[in-house]
């Protein structure tokens, strides 16, 4: 199980930081529930295969950029004053749903270093992993099992 989930794991996060409305800590709790002697191990995959994703995010907002010369600078000026005052810094919320996706996509518009947008979208992104994680820990076995129940699952 750890050689095939782990890919799966990776995948999931990969995905999920893209623009798809795809959730990877599904995946990833179960993976955790079934090897939990594999805890950080799965957080850290989980944690790179999401940034990796960001940093995706944020290179097709570069090439946007590039691609649509003709478009120019944002009309919205207190967006590009809160991203350019900010800067990285920003992308520390790169994980919050709805928003974090196209906050990468704008990082990559704005040409912010791709280095300190790496590290702030990563430790934003091990934090939510880390707290989803803890959280749904927190959530007693018997629910888990009355919902697969109720899914049809087990």
């Amino acid at each position: 199980m750890p050689s095939v989930g782990l890919p799966a794991v990776f995948l999931s996060a990969f995905i999920s930081a893209t623009l798809l409305p795809v959730g990877s800590e599904p995946i990833l709790f179960g993976y955790i529930s079934l090897n939990p002697h594999l805890y950080w191990v799965a957080i850290i995959v989980a944690t790179v295969g999401n940034t990796l994703g960001g940093m995706l995010d944020w290179g097709l907002g570069l090439l946007a950029r590039k691609g649509m010369k003709s478009v120019g600078e944002p009309k919205d000026h207190r967006l590009k004053r809160l991203l350019s005052s900010w800067g990285p810094k920003m992308l520390l919320l790169s994980w919050l749903p709805g928003f974090g996706d196209p906050l990468c996509l704008a990082a990559g518009w704005l040409k912010l270093a791709w280095q300190p947008c790496l590290v702030y979208m990563f430790i934003g992104k091990l934090m939510r992993y880390l707290t989803l994680t803890w959280l749904l820990t927190l959530v007693p076995d018997s629910y888990w099992h009355q919902l697969g129940h109720w899914l049809h699952l087990i």
